[in-house]
């Protein structure tokens, strides 16, 4: 069998895994779902009231911060968890015992994360226009940009994924590692309030890491035009955003090649 037949064998071993582990699937595919239906129901009075949302219903302006956390749960969150138990348990040890080339696993995680996010954002869509008649974008032009932040940042937060379950020494403490973290990027990056809210120093902060830009380009695609006066910076900065995404990707490949291990420390 070819290297990418058996990744795809891996990928769906990956999801019957995955869907099977009831703690991971809330907290990285439901959860945005959730949260978005929830934030759409408590927060619609504060939006019918305003005269200037420009048809911005509460659904519509949480959709592209819940979408960009989805991304960041998926990939970031499910790699980081995932490696660091199997790296712990030792099934990578015997998985990289076996005659699988190395890749294929690699293969299989992509595929797991490409295809959650997908399942993720296409309920999130579905929920925001049928449950709360949220407007989607009808043009080419804000789909394509949808296309490379969604692959951009499911790629960057995959591989920082990786290379973060490191960190953990074993999977006992990999949940706080990983998730506090995860949780606290979230409140500072324009996921659950609005980033023209938050401290100018809050905003800095939150500037050096990927899911306040993967946050801003779905705002960018989800928004109307105008709404880019918002923005620290005046507008959408989508070759800014491009560029700090492609940099955090290139940093994890470059840290996954240095420290991955395929046995937990103090093993061989």
């Amino acid at each position: 069998m070819n290297v990418v037949a058996i990744g795809w064998d891996r990928t769906v071993l990956e999801l019957k895994m995955y869907f099977r582990e009831k703690e991971a699937v809330f907290f990285s595919f439901v959860f945005p779902i959730m949260m978005l239906a929830m934030f759409s129901v408590i927060f619609s009075h504060q939006f019918s009231d305003k005269g200037d949302t420009e048809g911005v219903n509460a659904a519509r302006f949480f959709l592209p911060g819940m979408v960009a956390a989805g991304v960041m749960l998926t990939s970031f969150q499910s790699m980081a968890l995932s490696v660091a138990v199997e790296r712990d348990d030792g099934t990578l040890k015997r998985l990289r015992s076996t005659p699988m080339p190395p890749v294929a696993y690699f293969l299989g995680k992509v595929g797991l994360v490409a295809l959650t996010s997908l399942a993720q954002f296409a309920l999130l869509i579905a929920m925001a226009r049928l449950a709360f008649g949220v407007q989607l974008p009808t043009d080419a032009g804000h789909w394509l940009t949808f296309a490379w932040v969604f692959l951009l940042g499911v790629a960057t937060g995959t591989v920082l994924g990786i290379a973060y379950s490191s960190l953990a020494s074993s999977s006992r403490s990999v949940g706080a590692v990983v998730i506090a973290p995860t949780l606290i990027l979230q409140f500072i990056s324009g996921v659950y309030f609005a980033f023209t809210d938050l401290p100018l120093w809050l905003k800095q902060v939150a500037s050096v890491f990927p899911l306040k830009w993967i946050a801003q380009g779905m705002r960018s695609v989800f928004f109307p035009g105008d709404w880019q006066t918002r923005e620290m910076a005046g507008t959408w900065e989508p070759g800014r955003t491009a560029v700090v995404l492609a940099v955090w990707l290139l940093a994890g490949l470059l840290v996954c090649a240095r420290t991955f291990r395929w046995t937990k420390r103090g093993t061989t």
